[in-house]
């Protein structure tokens, strides 16, 4: 007896063997769908155990199953379906197609994208089925709120067909919702050539051209402020110039800018030094070496005495030894020479930053207190001699 020579698995099907093939998915289809009638399920199908069970079934499987092994049923269904040499281009176009409706019907919308997006891949020459794929793919991502997504497959699939309605509508919802109004503005009047009494399309660029308007009030608002903050800019630094103060890493006048005056505290900058009435008001920072704290003072003017600011300070509720008062202590500062200086506290703040041996850093005049003839301020003045 002679041996059957194996099939060529590429061999395309004959027209007997494609109807035989057919007969026999349909009544496993309803063997298995009678089964599901007789068939009680305890606790029901969940909206994530009804695929599980589904995939089970030839029909709609959808991937390999883990042994490998698919029945003969799962395979014919399987090329009759997906084989490209099977199917023309248009035909797999349409089963993708299928696919990705069926998943947007019950709301799973990735899986819709995935289906129309294999579709695509496809590359069908039908101008129409383009159109719906985009589309479609267009719709699942619309609500998955991927508005740019939507936006981008909206316009695709009106370029294979100007005149489809719910793609130029639905480009024009995302338009507006990435706030690109006058693209929105530009498809409704689009379509509303084709559509001429769009109700939609007519409310949709009375709404772009408001945000039209408040955008422009908006930016005039900004740019109103940009020139505020430029001129407000200018003037403390022209102040900070006229008074010949020092700033840190600012060897010559044109070499200071706002960044070099920011706090480098952190927590601080937003209280930079800021020009008011014609008068400078800066922070003030204090560090108390015996204890390690420091206090941070915000809005001093440069017209008010250090001793001033710092009885607003003392006594402090860490000197349980009331070691720090105005009577008893001694104010430094590190002069330029990067020996600290003995400060006058009676002086106002603006005249002890514009001596010659100060020098402004981080933004920020800062002060050394200590206990005055303390062992606390021996130590400090003993790092520096």
């Amino acid at each position: 007896m002679a041996e059957e020579t194996p099939q060529d698995p590429k061999k395309p099907m004959t027209d007997e063997e494609r109807l035989a093939l057919c007969q026999k998915m349909d009544q496993e289809l309803d063997d298995f769908i009678n089964s599901l009638e007789r068939k009680r399920y305890t606790d029901g199908w969940s909206e994530d155990k009804w695929e599980e069970e589904m995939d089970k079934h030839p029909f709609f499987m959808k991937s390999v199953p883990e042994n490998g092994e698919m029945s003969a049923l799962s395979e014919g269904l399987a090329k009759l379906k997906y084989d490209p040499e099977e199917n023309t281009v248009l035909e797999l176009a349409t089963n993708y197609k299928e696919d990705g409706n069926f998943n947007f019907r019950h709301k799973n919308y990735r899986m819709a994208i995935l289906g129309y997006t294999e579709g695509i891949r496809v590359k069908c020459e039908d101008a129409d089925m383009n159109a719906f794929l985009y589309n479609n793919r267009a719709a699942a991502q619309y609500h998955l709120k991927n508005y740019r997504s939507a936006l981008a497959d909206s316009e695709r699939a009106l370029t294979f067909k100007p005149d489809h309605t719910k793609a130029r509508l639905r480009a024009s919802k995302c338009a507006f919702d990435i706030s690109k109004y006058n693209l929105c503005i530009q498809h409704c009047e689009k379509l509303l050539e084709i559509t001429p009494n769009d109700n939609e399309a007519s409310e949709l660029i009375k709404k772009a051209k408001r945000k039209l308007l408040m955008q422009a009030r908006d930016k005039r608002k900004q740019d109103k402020l940009e020139q505020v903050k430029v001129q407000t800019k200018d003037a403390v630094i022209k102040a900070i110039l006229d008074r010949g103060i020092k700033i840190a890493q600012c060897d010559e006048d044109g070499d200071l800018d706002l960044a070099k005056l920011e706090p480098s505290m952190p927590g601080a900058h937003a209280h930079m030094v800021y020009l008011e009435d014609g008068k400078l008001n800066w922070p003030v920072l204090l560090f108390y070496p015996e204890t390690l704290l420091t206090d941070f003072i915000v809005d001093c003017p440069e017209d008010v005495p250090l001793e001033s600011q710092l009885a607003k300070v003392f006594p402090a509720p860490w000197d349980t030894q009331n070691n720090y008062s105005i009577e008893k202590i001694n104010v430094y500062s590190e002069g330029c020479n990067k020996l600290p200086q003995v400060i006058d506290m009676s002086m106002n703040l603006g005249d002890i930053l514009k001596t010659k041996y100060f020098e402004v850093r981080g933004g920020t005049p800062a002060f050394t207190i200590v206990p005055r003839g303390s062992q606390a301020e021996k130590r400090f003045l003993s790092a520096y001699f």
